[in-house]
């Protein structure tokens, strides 16, 4: 029982706020030792016996730091990273938001159905949720609420579209999970790619009825309010669009064909990217040293935790935590249906307090072999999981989502407009979880492995 009561102690320092690699970097090495300490014991030896025999256990760490550096699969996350980074500051979301807004503005429910393309587009292109929450709540949410669109509506229309990223490839969960499950990452983002749609239509069709039957929530932009005609806005969107859209083609299209590993493409999209970046002339040899300070920042935390989740994981199965897991998980009721629906109702309770990176690397490992055991196919398993991570940065209290939009809301909006706005919308994504779930072949894939 070494391994869950190590596995509940990480769970509630978290909760209370400790760094979270270092949190499991320390919890492994002290568990480690007790762990060797209680063998020890038991075979009859001494404490000091005992240290060395936990101490031993780390002896290969290096190894597995080493071959986390020479993983090629991981490169490509900096790589996505600074190209999302470097299009952020070109200011690629104004212009899609501007162009997009008027263009549908005219429409009932218009700035937000944009709200969501716009985020469509982003996820392709950028794939930082952060940042295409915080460009949508400085210039769409203000546009909404000038239009006196609800404040619930406005508000969990742009946390939604904002999360996009994390399905709708390249995304960085997508690379991970690939890494953890050792599928190609290829695979992923192609199978990815329905169920990111089928999300962007089903926010779609929500905001079209809410605005169908509730006028008050959704009005037009009035006509007159409009300066261009519809000729000249089709234009503006045609020319904020197909910069991006060429990007998006160039770097998916080419890991879809086979033409390019997601490694290799990740660095057409870096170049493509300051590319982009000299066009709308927003390009500086400081803007990229920026970019890359801030890519180093973000790599360093997910390197960390997946140092920090190397130890857990060692530790966890030489306790053999894993095999406690493992048998509770295959006594459950209905076979592999009772693994899925508890695997993915932790995964969701989880994602309410911790992000995505820890869930990726501490609790899906403990899954993984537990799904190839009971035969599902892990480009599908992978693919609920990455759905059901997206609900993390929408579930309160702890969603970042929410959090980067409470930064940037004017005062009129509360806390609770935007935990209300965001409700409607993990309900959906539940549904279309539920609906990868029951039907895969919708989507091109198989639950159990042939």
């Amino acid at each position: 029982m070494i391994g869950i009561i190590m596995f509940f102690v990480g769970m509630s320092m978290l909760l209370l706020g400790f760094p979270v690699a270092f949190t499991f970097g320390a919890i492994s090495v002290v568990f480690g030792l007790i762990a060797g300490i209680v063998e020890s014991l038991g075979d009859g030896g001494g404490l000091i016996e005992g240290l060395q025999i936990g101490a031993h256990l780390f002896a290969f760490m290096p190894h597995r730091i080493w071959s986390i550096m020479e993983n090629a699969i991981l490169i490509s996350v900096p790589m996505f990273i600074l190209m999302g980074i470097i299009l952020q500051k070109s200011r690629l979301a104004e212009r899609l938001l501007e162009a997009m807004g008027f263009l549908f503005g005219e429409v009932r429910g218009g700035v937000a159905i944009s709200t969501v393309l716009v985020g469509a587009l982003l996820a392709a292109s950028t794939g930082v949720v952060g940042a295409s929450v915080v460009a949508m709540g400085v210039i769409s949410l203000p546009v909404m609420l000038k239009y006196n669109y609800s404040k619930s509506l406005a508000c969990g229309t742009i946390c939604a579209s904002g999360t996009l990223g994390q399905i709708i490839p390249p995304s960085v969960v997508l690379i991970i999970l690939g890494d953890v499950f050792q599928q190609p990452v290829g695979d992923l983002f192609e199978g990815a790619l329905g169920p990111g749609l089928t999300l962007v239509g089903v926010y779609v069709a929500y905001i079209a009825v809410i605005a169908f039957f509730n006028q008050d929530a959704a009005p037009a932009i009035p006509r007159h309010e409009i300066k261009e005609s519809k000729s000249r806005q089709i234009l503006s969107a045609f020319k904020a669009i197909l910069p991006p859209l060429i990007l998006i083609v160039l770097v998916l299209g080419s890991i879809f064909e086979g033409i390019a590993t997601p490694t290799e493409s990740s660095a057409v999209g870096c170049i493509g990217a300051m590319v982009l970046a000299w066009m709308y002339r927003s390009f500086s040899f400081q803007m990229v040293q920026e970019a890359s300070l801030e890519t180093v920042r973000a790599t360093a935390m997910v390197f960390a935790i997946l140092i920090g989740a190397t130890a857990f994981s060692m530790v966890f199965s030489y306790t053999g935590g894993d095999e406690i897991v493992e048998a509770a998980m295959r006594s459950l009721p209905g076979d592999k249906w009772g693994f899925i629906v508890v695997s993915m109702l932790a995964i969701m309770a989880l994602g309410f307090f911790i992000d995505f990176v820890e869930i990726s690397y501490i609790i899906v490992p403990i899954l993984a072999p537990i799904a190839a055991a009971i035969g599902l196919n892990p480009v599908w398993y992978a693919l609920l999981i990455a759905l059901n991570l997206q609900t993390s940065f929408l579930t309160p209290p702890f969603g970042f989502s929410l959090f980067f939009l409470r930064g940037v809301a004017p005062s009129c909006v509360t806390t609770m407009d935007i935990y209300k706005g965001v409700v409607p919308f993990i309900v959906l994504q539940i549904l279309v979880m539920i609906l990868f779930t029951l039907w895969p072949e919708l989507y091109g894939i198989d639950i159990m492995l042939k």
